[in-house]
């Protein structure tokens, strides 16, 4: 009988989903040829078969080694014996499709094979197209491409981690692309929390674009977060800072107060008094709500016999001009002007300091320089969602959300690199509540996330995400990783440094793509982390090309070393390495062969040119890297750009 190309050893020893295979003489090659195509043995991350009657076991190499005993007459290699450490992932029955999962294991000398392409069709192309998305093809076979499950991809979560330079903007860009195919998938929700503003070129074709101080002539949108929409903990942190023990009842229920005040403005809340809550939906004003609180403080009052202290008893300062009262202006951010206690003249004349018995004046005025400061416009006058003084509002939530999650392109991002720092970890969490209570209140309706499942990309998400950290992103992100399947939404985390993100929420992502990882710690994290047992596959990360990913978990038949399709320049992130050298291009003029430096080449072998460092500086103050220095449309973003304007 002809011996089995495919046979490489037999079954050794069973521990679990760990299995040892004994390699036959014949595999101390590491080469065998099965119809014509060589294939490598013992490869750390290829495939291997047990055939169990009707059933095929497969299992991925995670080490490989030879015995330590000295050669002895008879033995079938020099080496001593050769060995195998096979991780079980599934099986399949025969002509039937692939499975995650064993029903059955191994026994002593039961036969292993490898995998070859015919067997890898068989598994990675079974499935319906419409519900698997092309991100590449395996790197042992460029024939076959790597197929993700985008149903378990979006719901069961996924996180993509990778060392700076490995390849993962091009990665996540290529899926999102692929998502939003709109002659398969016309209803893809997607939206992107961009930190760095990279994704706005790739994927602009398919994608709204949202940002600080937006450039229209760009086709991109104001980005608005009203100060309204968020919950009474997110507008503190944000908006005021700390509050003393003894202060946050007192601030909290003039904070409630002011909703309910405004509750006449908006009956289309649908919310009696007694129902409002500091966490309500309502549009309030912050600039009355600091002029309120400003006031109850810092008033300085006209002792009035038998009338206690209110407004009518303050004692205000006159102007020169008309002899008025200065009274301020809320919505302009000027504080009234008070007497002093040293105006005290006689008996009908005395000012006291008022009796309030608040401390939080560093909070109230923290919360004035952010209604004055232009960064914070966003959030503290978002344009037609900026509330009156009795709370008034042009528009509501709806057409925000909607915008959102239900614009005419499948997918939103979220350029937040115009954010200032100090507030941009506490925003992302409000957003994020925002988006998913609009997705749990709304999952009966067609809008919810039960009928239409909503994908939420958050890039560099260690800097918000470490274990020691629990503001309101940490803990909004918890609740969607462990809930967030039930009612449709779904997490894919994009990450350079694994071992910052906290271990409960690595943990709940589904499908990891294990990029170029050098350092253990991240490894560590990562292999943890993944549900299978797979180690020694881990172990290779460190020595991964740019672009190749290890793919493991639910949206893959099996774990799969991958190389990633590389997208067409102009589709790109914005986050390829800067050019320090130009290639030198090369052209043959009369016969004789010409260098030169290309035209509009970067780096530093290009032409010594003067520099404008006038408009660097006024980059820097705009906060604007688009701006560009006396161009009459940066100054006026809402002017139609001229032609030949960028």
């Amino acid at each position: 009988m002809p011996r089995d190309p495919t046979l490489i050893g037999t079954v050794e020893s069973v521990n679990g989903a760990t299995v040892s295979v004994e390699l036959t003489a014949d595999s101390a090659t590491g080469l065998t040829f099965v119809n014509g195509e060589g294939y490598r043995i013992g490869q750390v991350g290829s495939f291997v078969r047990i055939p169990l009657g009707h059933t095929n076991l497969y299992g991925v190499v995670s080490q490989v080694g030879a015995g330590a005993a000295p050669i002895r007459e008879g033995a079938t290699s020099p080496y001593g014996k050769l060995w195998l450490t096979v991780q079980l992932v599934g099986e399949g029955r025969r002509g039937g499709r692939f499975a995650r999962g064993v029903s059955q294991h191994p026994t002593i000398q039961d036969r292993v094979h490898i995998v070859t392409d015919t067997d890898l069709q068989a598994i990675y192309g079974s499935g319906d197209l419409n519900d698997f998305v092309k991100v590449g093809h395996l790197a042992s076979a460029e024939s076959i491409p790597a197929l993700v499950d985008i149903s378990k991809l979006v719901t069961r979560h996924s996180a993509v981690v990778g060392t700076t330079g490995a390849g993962k903007s091009n990665t996540v860009a290529g899926i999102l692309q692929a998502l939003a195919d709109p002659t398969l998938y016309q209803s893809a929700r997607i939206v992107v929390f961009d930190i760095h503003g990279e994704y706005g070129r790739a994927l602009r074709p398919w994608a709204d674009v949202f940002r600080v101080d937006a450039d229209p002539a760009k086709g991109e949108k104001p980005l608005f977060v009203p100060y309204w929409a968020l919950e009474w903990d997110e507008f503190l942190k944000i908006g005021m800072g700390t509050l003393e023990t003894r202060d946050q009842g007192p601030i909290q229920d003039r904070f409630a107060a002011s909703k309910r005040a405004a509750l006449k403005k908006f009956p289309k809340a649908g919310l009696t008094e007694e129902r409002v809550t500091v966490d309500s939906l309502v549009p309030f004003s912050a600039h009355q709500l600091w002029y309120d609180l400003h006031c109850e403080m810092m008033a300085t009052h006209l002792e009035v016999k038998g009338k206690a202290q209110s407004r009518d008893t303050w004692a205000l300062e006159k102007d020169a001009a008309g002899g008025k009262d200065m009274l301020g202006d809320a919505m302009s951010v000027v504080p009234p002007t008070f007497r002093a206690i040293k105006d005290i003249k006689d008996d009908t004349d005395k000012v006291r300091l008022s009796t309030s018995t608040l401390s939080a004046r560093r909070q109230v005025d923290s919360l004035a320089s952010k209604l004055r400061d232009p960064r914070f416009d966003f959030m503290f006058k978002p344009g037609d969602w900026l509330p009156t003084l009795d709370g008034a509002v042009k528009c509501d939530l709806d057409q925000l959300i909607g915008a959102w999650v239900g614009g005419p392109q499948p997918i939103s991002v979220l350029d937040l690199s115009g954010i200032p720092s100090v507030v941009l970890k506490d925003l992302i969490g409000a957003l994020l509540r925002i988006l998913y209570s609009a997705m749990f209140w709304a999952r009966n309706r067609s809008e919810g996330g039960r009928e239409r499942p909503l994908l939420l990309v958050l890039e560099e998400a260690h800097t918000y995400l470490s274990e020691s950290q629990s503001g309101v992103a940490a803990e909004a992100i918890k609740r969607i990783a462990k809930e967030g399947r039930k009612y449709g939404v779904g997490l894919m985390l994009v990450s350079q440094r694994p071992s910052e993100i906290d271990s409960t929420i690595l943990s709940q992502c589904g499908t990891i793509f294990a990029m170029r990882l050098a350092n253990e710690k991240d490894r560590g994290h990562v292999t943890g982390a993944a549900a299978d047992n797979l180690k020694g596959l881990f172990d290779m990360l460190p020595v991964l090309r740019t672009g190749e990913a290890v793919i493991v978990g639910e949206a893959v038949s099996l774990p799969t070393r991958t190389l990633i399709d590389r997208l067409p320049e102009e589709r790109r992130p914005d986050s390829d390495d800067p050019r320090v050298v130009d290639r030198v291009q090369t052209e043959t003029r009369n016969g004789t062969k010409i260098q030169g430096i290309p035209e509009g080449a970067g780096g530093w072998n290009r032409g010594r040119e003067p520099g404008d460092y006038a408009g660097v500086v006024e980059q820097m103050r705009r906060q604007n890297p688009h701006y560009k220095h006396g161009n009459a449309k940066a100054n006026n973003p809402d002017k139609p750009a001229e032609e030949g304007e960028s």
